[in-house]
């Protein structure tokens, strides 16, 4: 379980990389990447690519973000669920709070 986090000035878009298990475990590290979000960043991506399981913290975690990225010029957006992580997500209706691809 490993958050990895990627700034691109270019496009203003910060991508945080979870891999493993999505559970309480990442907490410190994905609180430290959302953090330091600064005010002029556009776009942040989830990558669930890697992301094996997900729990209801990590579910948590997802809505402080969106909470932090409440900006009508920010946008947070969950890509590519495995299917469990996919179901997971639909269930707890997070395909409407977030943009999920």
């Amino acid at each position: 379980m490993t958050i990895d986090t990627n700034y691109d000035s270019g496009t203003s878009t910060l991508t945080i990389k979870v891999s493993g298990r999505f559970d309480f475990g990442v907490h410190q590290g994905f609180r430290k990447a959302i953090e330091q979000i600064p005010a002029t960043m556009r776009t942040v991506i989830v990558d669930l690519q890697f992301t094996e399981y997900m729990d209801s913290s990590a579910l948590g975690m997802l809505l402080v973000l969106r909470d932090k990225v409440s900006n009508a010029q920010q946008s947070v957006r969950l890509l590519n669920p495995k299917p469990d992580v996919r179901k997971i997500l639909e269930i707890a209706n997070f395909d409407k709070l977030f943009s999920l691809q």
